[in-house]
């Protein structure tokens, strides 16, 4: 039996989270809690921004006491299991929580391990990752002091929260280079597990370009499997051959594997044909397969979308709307088309807007702007427009 139970229960607090449990408010929904033991809430898409050396990190935090809407019940743990049967969630010491509708949004999974050698590496010899507050800026400063050698920047196979940012750090650095006069004596490689640069046709043949001007040489269908840091090189797989070589770094930027995390993988709301275990919903009104008073949205969930920011953005109203729906009795009507957008920086002050949705066509949702260039006007969105959006509007349920 639950120590204790709310009508409405959100596992995670972050911009999925948060977003839901704001638009629930605005309906006048109440008796909400939020599942969430974080101290601090990040607004990690800038963290690509510092790591360029073009945003402070310290802009990209905030108490999450600060973005915790008021009115909701704040339940300061984590979340260790969930049994939909009996509608509970066990906390990390062991209580649970009960519930009649639940939203799972506990975000992603950082698999560090999954590159052997990766972890003890990090942070020292050239070695960083712009996916933790504490390495972005030690990204920056491996970039800036590196005038010659060879610079690797490697992507994971499988789903990643956004998938444009293992590219985007290395246009950034390549672009630090070039203003430097450095970039001739920099030998810059781009480990890609795609057979392209981007989902979208029209967007990657711009990323191709962009790759061709700063001499950055693209493994396609490949992936770094390890980090030898006592000889500073990594080994890399071919998918299409099964062949493995090695590259020599100066400096590298590598972006872990990602999957839910394993208390999800392990549950049974997990999509089971799903190798890297998330919560199996329809992708259209991000209502749980099998269990209809759970929702889920976000980076946790088995939806086929880009996993940005801006999917959230599209998804929370769809998630609010539906439960509300089954709650009152009424089929879900709400849909989400897939829609996703990835601002990719491909220049210190130049961003390539990539919108899209299911159809993998671009979808651009800016009036009158052509986004399928690289524009100024569009790095200062980014910059600026954004985090705006985001702390102001997106975790208020405005937008």
């Amino acid at each position: 039996m639950a120590s204790k139970r709310h009508d409405i229960v959100i596992v995670g607090g972050g911009s999925a989270g948060i977003s839901v449990a704001a638009r629930l408010l605005h309906t006048k929904a109440t008796d909400i809690a939020v599942i969430d033991p974080a101290t601090t809430h990040y607004y990690q898409p800038l963290w690509t921004l510092v790591g360029g050396g073009r945003a402070p990190v310290e802009e990209s935090a905030r108490p999450q006491s600060s973005v915790m809407p008021k009115g909701v019940t704040w339940i300061k743990q984590g979340a260790a299991e969930i049994d939909p049967d009996n509608q509970e969630v066990t906390l990390d010491d062991g209580t649970s929580v009960g519930y009649s509708y639940l939203v799972v949004c506990p975000g992603i999974q950082l698999d560090w391990g999954k590159i052997t050698g990766l972890p003890a590496a990090l942070g020292r010899d050239g070695v960083s990752s712009n996916y933790l507050y504490e390495l972005a800026p030690a990204t920056w400063n491996f970039i800036r002091n590196t005038r010659s050698g060879t610079a690797v920047f490697g992507m994971p196979a499988g789903p990643i929260k956004c998938a444009g940012a293992p590219q985007k750090i290395a246009y950034l650095a390549a672009d630090y280079w070039r203003q430097q006069g450095v970039l001739r004596n920099i030998d810059v490689h781009l480990v890609l597990p795609t057979p392209g640069m981007f989902g979208v046709k029209e967007f990657s043949d711009i990323l191709a370009g962009v790759a061709r001007r700063y001499g950055i040489t693209v493994h396609f269908e490949s992936e770094v499997t390890e980090v030898r840091p006592d000889s500073r090189e990594v080994v890399v797989a071919h998918k299409g051959d099964d062949s493995t070589s090695t590259l020599p770094y100066s400096v590298m930027h590598l972006v872990p594997p990602q999957s839910a995390p394993d208390w999800i993988k392990k549950g049974p709301l997990a999509d089971p044909a799903n190798a890297f275990g998330y919560v199996e919903i329809d992708k259209h009104t991000m209502q749980h397969t099998r269990y209809p008073n759970v929702f889920s949205l976000g980076d946790a969930g088995s939806s086929p979308n880009s996993k940005t920011g801006a999917a959230v953005r599209k998804q929370a109203p769809v998630v609010a709307e539906n439960l509300l729906a089954v709650r009152a009795g009424r089929t879900p009507s709400a849909r989400y088309e897939g829609y996703s957008s990835c601002p990719l920086t491909t220049a210190r002050r130049k961003m390539l807007l990539a919108e899209f949705d299911y159809t993998m066509k671009p979808t651009p949702t800016i009036p009158k702007i052509d986004t399928l260039k690289e524009r100024t006007d569009m790095w200062y969105l980014k910059r600026y427009g954004l985090p705006f959006m985001y702390w102001n509007l997106m975790l208020k349920g405005r937008v």
